[in-house]
């Protein structure tokens, strides 16, 4: 049911595509209905019916990304029992700083909840995002309202100049703990260039807009010297390995070309670089941790996540026609199991052609 109720809306869309790229995104919004036993195949895997989004890997914590992240699907998929649910929890229980940002992380099984009132400004972002489709998808203004703030927050807090380009910002991790006396350590997959621009668009935060250019920048600069890393210092002299931080391609950079292609970035070298790197992968593995130096596989994983992943930016990186994107598997793990719906709608939105076969 899952893979062919897919397919169905899938080549839809493919079969718009005579129409031109607006006609696609027209398509989008009403095949996305297709992807609706998707949908309640990662609800019932990860949601709690109080609205927590549960990464039972992560001592079955609920944390800022995870949150933001079931937010935006909720609003794509015009689900507003549930983004109101998760909205709810996120405010009681995330959403206790002096600001409009969460604290990244809850605990289920510790005395203090919530030891550490840090934000991470990717799950801040992309919980803006939702609020702000969801403002429009379910007629509640106080949803906008509250994305404007959260945006006005994140460019107080967490929008900072590229020490090495003069006039190029860029989006911290969070409020506090990365600066550093010779920069400040940056992880690129927590730039999402799509949401950012929409969001610098509808709230008029031209810094949102221009920390966003500067992100894909820096991952062009990077990309010329190897896969995107997990993290980066960024200095004067410019950007190297920062001390006790992944400096090759793991868990966290799997998001970089993925996030490019679902912002209409294919092109972008760090897709290409990605995509190199799974080749001649035996089928069904994905290389989830990438040599920057050597471009070598560390690591693999056999889940449908990353398989989606992969055969999104393998596709998006060529003239390929069709996809390898698997069918959806409710048994993955939190991460790869958002990723691969992430990868669904990128393919949707972005790469009509890459539709899975």
């Amino acid at each position: 049911m899952i893979r062919r109720n897919l397919l169905a809306g899938l080549c839809g869309l493919a079969g718009a595509s005579v129409f031109g790229a607006g006609a696609l995104r027209a398509q989008t919004a009403d095949d996305i209905s297709n992807l609706g036993d998707v949908w309640r195949a990662w609800k019932a895997a990860h949601l709690a019916s109080t609205g927590r989004v549960i990464d039972r890997l992560q001592q079955n914590s609920s944390h800022s990304e995870g949150q933001g992240y079931g937010l935006l699907l909720a609003a794509v998929m015009g689900d507003a029992r549930s983004f109101e649910q998760m909205e709810t929890w996120t405010r009681v229980n995330l959403a206790i700083r002096a600001d409009t940002l969460m604290a990244w992380r809850w605990l289920p099984d510790t005395p203090e909840r919530v030891p550490d009132l840090n934000n991470a400004s990717d799950g801040d972002l992309f919980r803006a995002w939702a609020l702000m489709k969801a403002a429009d998808a379910f007629g509640v203004a106080e949803y906008r309202d509250r994305a404007a703030a959260i945006v006005a927050d994140l460019v107080t807090t967490c929008i900072v100049p590229r020490p090495d380009r003069i006039g190029m910002m860029l989006m911290l991790p969070a409020a506090q703990g990365f600066q550093t006396d010779e920069g400040f350590i940056y992880n690129p997959s927590y730039a999402m260039p799509l949401a950012m621009m929409e969001l610098a668009n509808a709230f008029d935060a031209p810094e949102l807009a221009s920390a966003a250019d500067g992100a894909v920048q820096l991952m062009r600069d990077l990309a010329s010297g190897g896969v995107v890393p997990d993290w980066v210092l960024l200095t004067p002299s410019g950007p190297r390995a920062a001390e006790g931080f992944s400096f090759d391609a793991g868990y966290e950079a799997v998001r970089a070309p993925l996030y490019l292609v679902w912002s209409d970035m294919a092109s972008h070298p760090a897709v290409a670089r990605y995509a190199q790197a799974q080749a001649n992968l035996p089928p069904g593995l994905v290389a989830t941790v990438i040599s920057r130096q050597s471009g070598g596989v560390l690591a693999t994983d056999g889940a449908a996540g990353y398989n989606a992943v992969a055969a999104l930016t393998a596709c998006a990186a060529s003239d390929q026609i069709g996809s390898r994107i698997p069918p959806f598997a409710p048994t993955d793990p939190y991460y790869p199991a958002t990723l691969h719906l992430f990868a669904l709608l990128a393919q949707m939105h972005a790469e009509p052609r890459c539709l899975p076969l």
